[in-house]
């Protein structure tokens, strides 16, 4: 992985006064470096100016960017993020048109199909990225974004020029974008966050490219085109094809995904999900005498203080001890401390650029931290639930029968410490409600389904759009932050595609929570592990954490100049801070309750204070 930047405009001649537009530019690079510590570069032209901050996977020696190819008069240049892994097959067929390649990256792949087949090829590609081709011949500038939106790609317009990188930080070196938040941004704060509207980039004029999506920018402006969308069909497999063939895809794509010039490593929670991820990585390093690194997470007291409930009914360690001594993997137990998952918070708001999941951003912040000093790639199990339906939310009767967001059922929560002035002038309920629908909306429907399948669909679409893009854009931030490149091989697209319309009664088969992908792992996972309930990412029930918050979120209050004040009602908060926290009742997903609404009020302050932001109401 890499971080991505750059600029383009078609009144500037950056060549005039290129030590201006280059400094410009290394500031943008500069403030992505942790996502490409070995390696950068940059590329001025007349009209477009791209930088690249490396990581280095595949071909360490050769691979560097900004990476040009020159066709007779036409020059062609590329700055990419990402991998790919179907690289082998791509390069066999341009080789058989008649290319000659330079390097072993994926990078080149990319860059000669597209020129030898145009922006479409973006659809050959499996793999995850985002990345721009500056078009000197054409005078166009192309940037694209994969398919469910693994990679970020955020961009902006200022007068006439559009400004784009890997996160929002980027945007705001470029002369004239300011970090300014309205009524939008706001609702995106207060009644959505840590989720976002896709497409949003919550800053006032900041925008993503869409998954599955590029846009092309010339001297007509900017036009964006969709390269895929889900659709619904009827389901024609068997059972036993069916258990077949999600079997085989996701084998194949963990074993696509450990492609790699560098060993690589595994989160292990002792879950099915990152447990079958590492037992293909563990079988497959075997076969080759070598022995795979796992990684799994947890708190310090949680040994005393855990609390089953019923989003997480039982602690990782003994699954994980199980997955160890059956894989024998080489494995590190992470502990992460209550004041370095407090200071943390903040540290996760550098990497985001917005406040997030709390500790749950925070805490896995540090771990990615500790798991880069042994290895700079991982593969892990985000994305099961909500492709094969493990939440809770897939099953229980009143998140069918709600006009809402299943993870987020009651704004109450949140409006009860916002200041009556400023709900009086953001409608929380109402923007929530139309983000609602506008995705209900978009649901790709299937004819001649039933109503209760037709609506566990929204549900489903709900989740890829909404909840697991905000898991993916935590896993990209926190792992990228220390330049740790993490893989999610369960969110592969043909997965995805596949799984979509296979129906509940095989997703789930006799009321067995995510049946369909436990089916296809037999034999890979001891069946304790293979039964087991599932249970979130942890979090920690040390009650001296919660007082740490409560701590600092006092002393924030008090100080008059802490831009929070002019948001919350001090008094409530206070209140809110007295009462017992219920850890059963989160107030967005499965781990977010009371110590993380203190939490996230702490990031929000630090968040306004840190980007100096300018509030338009």
């Amino acid at each position: 992985m890499c971080g991505i930047a750059g600029f383009c405009s078609f009144s500037e001649n950056y060549t005039e006064e290129s030590p201006k537009w280059n400094d410009i530019l290394n500031r943008m690079k500069e403030k992505i470096k942790h996502r490409g510590p070995d390696d950068n570069g940059l590329h001025l032209t007349k009209h477009a100016a791209l930088a690249h901050a490396r990581l280095s996977i595949i071909d360490l020696a050769n691979g560097r960017q900004p990476m040009s190819r020159k066709i007779g008069n036409k020059m062609f240049t590329i700055i990419y993020n990402g991998e790919l892994y179907n690289t082998a097959e791509l390069r066999a067929a341009l080789e058989y048109k008649g290319w000659k390649f330079r390097t072993t990256s994926d990078t080149e792949v990319i860059l000669l199909g597209i020129i030898e087949y145009g922006n479409e090829f973006v659809k050959q590609l499996n793999g995850i990225f985002a990345f721009a081709i500056w078009d000197e011949y054409n005078q166009a500038l192309s940037i694209f974004r994969d398919r469910l939106g693994i990679k970020p790609l955020f961009y902006t317009i200022v007068n006439d020029t559009l400004v784009f990188g890997s996160e929002l930080k980027v945007l705001f070196e470029y002369p004239g974008c300011k970090p300014v938040i309205d009524r939008k941004g706001l609702c995106e704060i207060f009644g959505l966050g840590p989720a976002k509207t896709y497409g949003s980039g919550v800053f006032q004029n900041c925008y993503e490219i869409l998954p599955g999506c590029y846009g092309v920018y010339n001297r007509d402006g900017l036009k964006t085109f969709s390269y895929w969308k889900l659709t619904s069909g009827p389901h024609t497999d068997s059972y036993e094809e069916t258990i077949e063939k999600t079997s085989f895809l996701v084998r194949d794509s963990i074993k696509r995904q450990m492609i790699s010039d560098i060993p690589i490593c595994t989160f292990l929670s002792g879950g099915v999900d990152s447990s079958i991820v590492t037992a293909v990585c563990a079988g497959e390093l075997a076969k080759l005498g070598e022995q795979l690194n796992t990684f799994s997470f947890d708190f310090d007291g949680n040994d005393r203080y855990f609390k089953s409930n019923s989003f997480q009914p039982s602690r990782d360690r003994p699954y994980v001890d199980r997955m160890v001594s059956h894989l024998n993997t080489k494995h590190t137990y992470l502990e992460c401390d209550n004041l370095k998952l407090a200071d943390y918070l903040y540290t996760a708001v550098d990497a985001k650029d917005l406040p997030g999941m709390a500790d749950v951003d925070s805490s896995l912040l540090y771990f990615c931290s500790e798991v880069k000093k042994h290895n700079k790639v991982t593969l892990t199990g985000e994305c099961a639930d909500e492709i094969f339906g493990g939440y809770p939310w897939f099953h229980n009767k009143d998140s069918f029968e709600m006009h809402t967001f299943p993870w987020s059922k009651n704004v109450e929560p949140r409006k009860q410490l916002i200041k009556d002035t400023l709900l009086q002038e953001i409608n929380l309920e109402q923007y929530i409600l139309s983000a609602y629908e506008k995705s209900v909306k978009e649901t790709p429907k299937l004819e001649g389904e039933n109503e209760t399948e037709a609506r566990r669909r929204e549900i489903a679409y709900l989740n890829v759009k909404w909840f697991m893009i905000t898991l993916l854009d935590r896993m990209d931030r926190t792992s990228m932050h220390s330049g740790l490149e993490a893989r999610v091989p369960l969110a592969d697209h043909r997965i995805l595609e596949y799984v979509w319309n296979v129906p509940w009664s095989i997703k789930c088969k006799d009321g067995v929570v995510k049946h369909l992908l436990r089916e296809s792992a037999k034999g890979l996972l001891p069946e304790e592990v293979l039964n087991r309930k599932k249970s979130p990412y942890p979090k920690t029930y040390n009650p001296h954490y919660e007082k740490l918050l409560a701590d600092r979120l006092m002393a924030v209050l008090k100080e008059p100049s802490s831009p929070v004040n002019a948001l919350v009602d001090v008094n409530k908060v206070k209140n809110f801070i007295h009462t017992p926290s219920d850890y059963g009742k989160p107030w967005f997903g499965q781990l977010m309750a009371g110590p993380q609404m203190l939490a996230y009020l702490l990031q929000v302050n630090y968040w306004l204070d840190k980007y100096k932001i300018q509030i338009l109401l």
